[in-house]
């Protein structure tokens, strides 16, 4: 299912956190009376946990953009109606009406026509998406660094539609560890090792020997039939389109002179661990780190990743897809979303919020599942940081 565009998904927002609410039933809400308070992301109490999963308490939220020159020359509400099609227009006209949407800071007609560079601000009720329930586990602590077990299909840190329901936000809430620098990034529904300073200076040491082309990673993956036995080493571009939020390899030699090689070089060495005729069990160690590099390079083997939707070969029989792919959800027993019942104990409606009185915003109604890709290993001059392998890593 592709989810629909909000506003939580545009790159020119800058996020600004508004804490605690005042209570109000009022379409024209005093953005005035909130107290603002950055420092802290998460708390506790923050958090629903329900039909398997980790809800986020909906809260307020003012987003900031700039007027960029694709916007410039629009109406307020068709610039919100265009670029936001997650909300009706009903409901950009009401926001404007009310004070909600600002441009400059101050209320102007749903007629104004925005100019380049001016500052909008949207004030809404924001429904974060569930993640999977599993707890972010701290692997090792040191004074300048933590190391986590990243759970799957929690994002690293606030990005998108997801800001609370974060690893970085999860171990504010839970451990309080103070500032946090995630020095790499694993992708939402990838679990494993996640490496975290806790100082700006060690963040830079970890920059300097990432760039520096000094850091060895090493991920374990479930693909799909026998692996060959001998260490594979795959060199083929990567291509990735955001458009289609997936990426293509090409075989940096297979192209003629006639034809220039699409996407960026990309390079990853597997070796097979253990295999049982169905599934193999495949040592993954990207030498480059190009977006779901070892995903679509696994494809490119013939021997993709046996629960992964995107990039399951066309001839892979429907019946082991589907069976792949509805494992993780059918061992936790997790409910439909539709089985929550609204309490005014976990959250107040807000009149304007076109997703109360449902606690999941619209777009993101199905379940999340674990994708059978694990990151287990980092190590640098010096250093190595290990991660135990999931419970899905056994044949």
């Amino acid at each position: 299912m592709k989810r629909k565009q909000q506003e939580d998904d545009n790159d020119d927002g800058v996020e600004k956190a508004v804490s605690p609410v005042v209570a109000t039933t009022s379409n024209t809400m005093n953005t005035d009376l909130l107290l603002q308070s950055p420092s802290k992301l998460s708390q506790k109490q923050d958090y629903i946990f329900h039909g398997g999963r980790r809800h986020v308490r909906p809260y307020y939220f003012e987003f900031i953009s700039h007027v960029n020159k694709r916007w410039t020359g629009k109406t307020i509400v068709d610039l919100f109606a265009d670029e936001f099609k997650g909300r009706p227009r009903e409901y950009y006209v009401g926001a404007v009406k009310s004070g909600r949407i600002k441009v400059d800071g101050e209320i102007v007609p749903v007629s104004y026509i925005v100019k380049s560079s001016q500052k909008i601000t949207h004030f809404l009720h924001r429904h974060e998406p569930p993640v999977m329930i599993d707890d972010v586990v701290i692997l090792h602590q040191e004074p300048d660094v933590v190391t986590v077990c990243k759970p799957a299909s929690v994002p690293v840190h606030p990005c998108g539609q997801y800001r609370k329901n974060t690893v970085v936000g999860i171990l504010d809430a839970e451990h309080d560890l103070g500032t946090l620098f995630p020095i790499h990034r694993l992708d939402r529904l990838v679990s494993g090792l996640l490496i975290i300073a806790r100082t700006a200076a060690k963040a830079d040491f970890f920059r300097q020997q990432i760039e520096g082309g000094m850091v060895k990673k090493r991920y374990i993956a479930k693909v799909i039939g026998v692996f060959p036995e001998d260490e594979m080493i795959v060199d083929a571009n990567i291509d990735y389109n955001g458009s289609e939020g997936r990426s293509t390899a090409e075989d940096a030699n297979s192209s003629g002179d006639d034809k220039k090689v699409k996407g960026k070089p990309a390079c990853t060495k597997f070796t097979r661990i253990d295999t049982n005729g169905t599934h193999s069990l495949v040592s993954c160690e990207p030498v480059t780190g190009r977006t779901h590099q070892i995903r679509v390079h696994l494809q490119y083997t013939g021997h993709p990743i046996a629960n992964d939707p995107l990039y399951l070969n066309q001839h892979i029989d429907d019946l082991e897809t589907y069976i792949a792919k509805r494992i993780d959800a059918g061992e936790r027993k997790m409910v439909s979303p539709d089985d929550y019942v609204y309490s005014s104990e976990d959250f107040s409606i807000d009149p304007m919020c076109t997703n109360c009185p449902k606690l999941i915003p619209q777009g993101y109604e199905e379940h999340d599942e674990a994708l059978w890709l694990h990151c287990v290993q980092y190590s640098g001059t010096g250093w190595k940081y290990e991660c135990p392998y999931p419970s899905w890593a056994s044949l």
